[in-house]
């Protein structure tokens, strides 16, 4: 009996509190090994504090959310009130169309009365073109610099119009130095004289203000006269003829003053001229130089020129307006005196203009 009984073995005890030893050790470094790496991932300081203030950042970043999503409303708001007028503008806009629409629509209360004031308005402007052309300055155009018309009080027109301009010599310039200048020049510098300029821009200014229906002449005067246009002394030119009024003026551009005065015989001519002219416009600096009779001497004195002038001015038919444009020259101051009592007697207009004009 005693030899069938089962043995006790130690080493089997040992190796159970070996494995559970180890198993323990085990678990202890696994919780150990967790722990700490919980510790490492918290922040440093009051745990606390951290999150109060992460909690306020997301505030914060809640509150700027919140002030944009106003602001866009806003501007969403500011757009609907925007389109909004719009729409009320173009409704409007719409209403107004269809009334007018529906004003063009209707018919015409009175065809015939309509008809009767179409009638009447052409007459009015048949009426009106006439009296344009009986009143307008129809062929040519010159304004001056800046539209300027300093001839206030000058009468203008008329049905038979003479100029008589001034070709002499002092044509040239104010000065008795630069006249004699200039004569000794060449033709292109007397041509470009600014004295001389302003005659022909006083003649161009007054041809641009003939009446479409007037006839006219032009003539000029130093030593002897003669006609703008040749073999047409003593006939009047038609003022509607506006290639045969360009030729003038262009021929009159062409003229290089030179030689003396002689006023008697421009005056002359306007007896020859019939019908009669019914206004004259005289262009001259001074007063003349010479007269009828060939001169004895190269040289004129004052009192001398002043004969010259009273019996020029015997040669005006009686009741011939004379319009006297004077550009005066140094050395004459007699001139402005005599001519003005001209004008005066004739009952027509004494101008000495401005350098500049027109």
């Amino acid at each position: 009996m005693a030899r069938n009984k089962k043995q006790f073995s130690a080493f089997s005890l040992s190796f159970l509190d070996i494995m559970s030893c180890g198993l323990g050790a085990f678990i202890l470094l696994f919780l150990i090994a967790k722990n700490h790496g919980q510790q490492e991932t918290l922040p440093k300081g009051d745990y606390l504090g951290f999150e109060v203030e992460k909690l306020e950042k997301q505030l914060a970043q809640a509150s700027s959310d919140i002030k944009m999503l106003k602001e866009k409303k806003i501007s969403h708001t500011s757009k609907i009130q925007d389109e909004k007028q719009q729409q009320t503008a173009a409704i409007e806009q719409l209403n107004m169309l269809l009334t007018s629409m529906k004003k063009l629509a209707k018919p015409p209360v009175d065809r015939a009365a309509l008809e009767k004031a179409i009638d009447s308005l052409k007459k009015k402007k048949e009426q009106l073109k006439q009296q344009l052309n009986e009143k307008s300055i129809g062929v040519r155009a010159y304004t001056g610099d800046g539209n300027r018309e300093y001839l206030t009080g000058m009468r203008l027109g008329g049905d038979n119009i003479l100029i008589l301009l001034d070709v002499s010599c002092s044509m040239l310039d104010e000065s008795i130095v630069n006249i004699i200048r200039r004569r000794n020049m060449s033709d292109e510098v007397k041509r470009r004289s600014p004295k001389w300029l302003q005659a022909l821009a006083t003649i161009d200014w007054i041809s641009a203000r003939f009446p479409q229906s007037a006839s006219y002449q032009i003539y000029t005067f130093d030593d002897t006269v003669r006609s703008i246009i040749p073999n047409s002394e003593g006939k009047w030119l038609e003022v509607n003829n506006a290639k045969e009024l360009d030729q003038s003026i262009t021929a009159l551009k062409k003229i290089i003053p030179d030689g003396g005065s002689n006023l008697e015989s421009a005056l002359m001519v306007i007896s020859e001229l019939s019908p009669a002219p019914d206004n004259v416009y005289l262009i001259t600096d001074g007063l003349p130089t010479r007269g009828l009779r060939n001169p004895t001497k190269n040289t004129v004195t004052g009192v001398e020129r002043q004969k010259h002038f009273e019996l020029a001015v015997t040669r005006i038919p009686p009741n011939i307006p004379m319009n006297v444009i004077l550009l005066p020259t140094e050395g004459d101051p007699m001139a402005p005196a005599a001519f003005w009592q001209v004008a005066r007697v004739t009952s027509g207009s004494f101008l000495s203009p401005a350098t500049d004009w027109p």
